[in-house]
């Protein structure tokens, strides 16, 4: 039963990515509502993009001095056994400081010291796995977690059986509105309401091969009639604002990074994407037909996995990232002009969608945490 006088307080750990980053914030919002007045503590890795994003959204955040291994050889990872050590000392004096209630996970590096320490001192933890193929932190945390929220069926091949619930990935509200926000969408940009219109993502730190596929490409992207909104990344924005600048304005878009994902998701008619957990999660609610490019640099090609639930599906399309420089704008192109295969994507993709996943893992945070 739910103490009313009890101060609760939450240690939420994760980051590296947006797709990390926005759940994580996504369920700590819901549960400052559940539980008025409660402490919540998010732990990232000192020099990654939470330490800038907490913040913004309102929470206090430490970082561990951490960094996950590189897959080439390289003089870093001498230093990983030692950052490891040293970020596992200070996980147990943050759960010393702050007394927890509960640990919550969403991956990213500093997740594996946090939920491990945590264990040890046998405080309540949840993690939450966000891939269709889990990564090799959670299958090891999952032996000691209490409880791990999944976004896709079968992962009981990599975690315990009955301590998995299917709650799906956690999405910003916003974004659930986003299907009526075409008109404000397209004032918000200075768009056509009579063009279709391509929203390009290469999530939140961009991805070289898509906006290379599109740079190579940009006229027949405007012969066709089509205006874009391209999300580029921060490391290639000043490289691809000089290489488009004589196309800028003139139907095309280019941003460094959306902050207004309700308003671009709005406008789109079809959306171009890498294939992380977050997007996806997006995109099903959303409903809005997707041409996946899964990124080739990330573990256990998990992005491929992830598309290809829908794609088997029919509730998306994938382009390979070799394929992409010759294939990924004509299938666009070709996509976009047919009503009826867009309509079929939209569908059945929505058909995938699970809109309560917040309030699903909050229910499942409350059942260990209040007793």
């Amino acid at each position: 039963m739910e103490n009313k006088e009890k101060t609760y307080r939450i240690i939420v750990s994760g980051g590296g990515t947006g797709g990390h980053i926005y759940p994580a914030i996504a369920v700590a919002n819901d549960l400052g509502k559940e539980f008025s007045g409660c402490e919540i503590l998010f732990v990232g890795a000192k020099g990654k993009m939470e330490m800038q994003k907490v913040p913004e959204a309102g929470y206090k955040i430490i970082g561990l001095n951490i960094a996950g291994l590189q897959r080439r050889l390289t003089s870093k990872n001498l230093l990983f056994p030692f950052k490891a050590i040293k970020s596992l000392f200070g996980a147990f004096k943050i759960l010393r400081s702050f007394k927890p209630d509960i640990i919550i996970g969403f991956g990213g590096y500093a997740s594996a010291p946090m939920l491990y320490a945590a264990t040890r001192m046998k405080k309540p933890t949840v993690i939450q796995e966000q891939n269709s193929h889990a990564g090799i932190t959670n299958k090891m945390l999952s032996k000691k977690v209490d409880k791990i929220c999944v976004s896709y069926e079968g992962m009981e091949k990599y975690f315990p059986k009955e301590k998995i619930v299917l709650t799906g990935n956690p999405v910003r509200k916003s974004i659930v509105e986003a299907r009526n926000k075409r008109v404000n969408g397209l004032e918000y940009y200075g768009l056509d309401p009579k063009k279709k219109t391509l929203l390009i993502l290469g999530g939140s730190l961009g991805a070289r091969t898509i906006n290379e596929s599109i740079l190579n490409k940009l006229d027949e992207i405007s012969q066709a009639g089509i205006q874009m909104v391209w999300q580029c990344g921060k490391f290639y924005f000043k490289e691809m604002l000089e290489r488009a600048a004589d196309k800028l304005g003139n139907g095309l878009v280019l941003t460094e990074f959306i902050s207004d994902m309700d308003l671009a998701y709005g406008v789109a008619d079809v959306v171009i994407s890498r294939a992380g957990a977050l997007s996806i999660s997006e995109l099903c609610l959303i409903g809005k037909p997707v041409i996946f490019v899964p990124s080739p640099n990330v573990a256990e090609d998990h992005q491929t996995k992830n598309a290809m639930a829908l794609v088997d599906k029919k509730a998306a399309r994938i382009i390979k990232d070799v394929d992409a420089k010759e294939n990924l704008v004509p299938e666009s192109i070709q996509l976009i002009s047919d009503q009826n295969a867009c309509k079929l994507l939209g569908e059945n993709i929505k058909l995938m969608a699970k809109p309560n996943a917040v309030d699903d893992i909050v229910k499942e945070v409350k059942s260990l945490m209040v007793k």
